[in-house]
Order: C-alpha cells, then structure tokens, then sequence
C-alpha cells in the first residue's frame, strides 16, 4: 500500500492555530481511498520563534507540541497544509522565515504539482483573514504548487458565522485569543484536511 503524506506545518502562539493544524490532521487521517492502495497520513510540523535578539537561540526540540520542520520534511511531502495567525494581513514572521529559506527547493522544483492548502486564525472578524490566506498562498504558487480552496460542499461555509473563508478555513479567535473552535470552524478544518488528501491521492494514484 502506498502511503501519501500532508505536511501541516503552521505557527501557532495561544494556540488557536495548532488546534486548527490537529483538526486538518484528523481529516487527512479519515480519508480512504477507494482503491484501498493508497493511505494517507498527516505529518504535524511547527517553527520556532523569531528573535529580534540575535545571540538567543531556540532549543532543537521544543518542549511540547510539534517538532520543528525541516527542509526534508517539506521535500518528501506529498501535500501541505499551510497555517499560520494574521499579523497585519500577513502570515506570521517565524513562518515566512521558514519559507523564505526555500529557495533551494524551489531551484530543484521539488515542490511543484503537489496541492497545498491555507489556514489562519485572527482577533478580530475583519482582521486580514481573507489577505492572510491570499498572502499565504504566493510563495506556494511560485513553488508551482496547486492551490486547494475550501468548497462550497461543505455547508458549514455558508452557515457560519465565525471564521471560514472559500481560500481555506479561519478562525475568529476574539481579542484576547480566547475564543475556542465553533462547531463550524472545527467541520471546516476536518472538511479542508479530508480534501486535501483525497486530492493528494488522486495525484499520486
């Protein structure tokens, strides 16, 4: 059996968006193929912090939740899943730092006709997170990656009233980063994820 494996790689600092990475993980992990000669597996990844302080450095392995990506990671993915909270309208710095160090991969076109999907979590309901997923897919789209939308299949994307866009799935975290997952936020990730891999096993079948 072949396996298929998401990269979700995301940046998360209350928490939000790791709850929002873990919920496209069960949806990778819940699609069957119907050849049943493809099995698709989620691969949870995160980025250490940015320092404006050059001589601190970050410990190899954080102390809890993912470990940190590596370059391999992103080149043996067969999919990716792409998170990270708003911070002006634009994904996170630690994030794009990551993706700024991919320009080897791009020069080998590792990346390209893989799908990749977005995800983001803001404070506020207008608070960048259409711009933040749109921002987020450039890099992707100049590594020749397809984007995956979320689809209007799901019918969590026309009842909710949180987060959830057609350019990935959000999360309206509140002002103090309190807010947890509505219903509608949590189907839409699981929904995301779950696409995502059975686009990725289509690809690879």
């Amino acid at each position: 059996m072949r396996k298929v494996e998401i990269l979700i790689l995301y940046y998360s600092r209350y928490g939000a968006t790791k709850k929002m990475a873990m919920q496209i993980a069960k949806g990778v992990e819940s699609y069957k193929s119907p050849s049943e000669t493809i099995k698709t597996i989620s691969k949870l990844r995160t980025v250490p912090a940015v320092s404006t302080v050059c001589e601190k450095t970050e410990k190899s392995v954080p102390d809890d939740g993912a470990i940190y990506v590596t370059l391999d990671d992103l080149k043996s993915c067969d999919g990716l899943a792409l998170g990270s909270p708003t911070r002006f309208g634009n994904m996170a710095a630690p994030l794009k730092y990551f993706i700024d160090t991919t320009a080897g991969l791009w020069l080998q076109g590792v990346l390209i006709n893989k799908p990749a999907s977005v995800f983001t979590s803001t404070a506020s309901m207008h608070g960048g997170q259409e711009t933040t997923l749109l921002s987020m897919m450039l890099p992707l789209m100049h590594h020749g990656m397809f984007i995956v939308g979320s689809a209007y299949s799901d019918p969590n994307l026309t009842k909710t009233m949180s987060g959830g866009t057609p350019y990935g799935p959000s999360h309206l975290a509140g002002a103090e980063s309190k807010n947890e997952l509505t219903q509608e936020e949590l189907d839409l990730c699981f929904f995301q994820g779950k696409r995502l891999a059975e686009i990725a096993s289509r690809l690879n079948s």
